[in-house]
């Protein structure tokens, strides 16, 4: 073994074992139960407190549109988005499908998993906003 093998030499590696603790579910686990389909659909889209949003769906949907006939296809994603997340707070379906329907088009990649179950996810995010926002 040469000077430098005993000076630098191989160093063990550690194992280094971390305690796995169970973390307790989040408000919005809880209210979707073992429901993982709605959990995984709103966890994607919804706003935990909409009305820290400070624009109103109709705004998001105008600019939405103005970016699309700019064809700035990101910004107008983004922009219906929130008019859809919005219209999850407002409880209506009908714009939920309408707006994350055109987001999917827009981003050829992006999946919204609310447009498979929207009726159950916007009835859960309304019992969560029951439960959990105060108005």
């Amino acid at each position: 073994m040469g000077l430098l093998e005993k000076i630098f030499g191989k160093r063990k590696e550690e194992i280094v074992v971390e305690e796995t603790t169970e973390q307790s579910p989040t408000e919005l686990q809880m209210v979707c139960g073992g429901d993982r389909e709605v959990y995984q659909a709103l966890s994607q889209v919804m706003f935990l407190d909409p009305t820290k949003i400070r624009m109103t769906m109709e705004e998001a949907v105008k600019k939405a549109n103005e970016f699309e006939k700019e064809g700035d296809k990101l910004k107008a994603k983004i922009h219906y988005e929130i008019a859809g997340g919005l219209a999850i707070y407002k409880g209506d379906v009908a714009k939920v499908k309408q707006y994350f329907g055109k987001a999917q088009k827009l981003s050829k990649k992006e999946k919204y998993y609310i447009l498979k179950v929207p009726e159950k996810a916007v009835a859960k995010a309304q019992e969560y906003y029951r439960q959990y926002l105060k108005k």
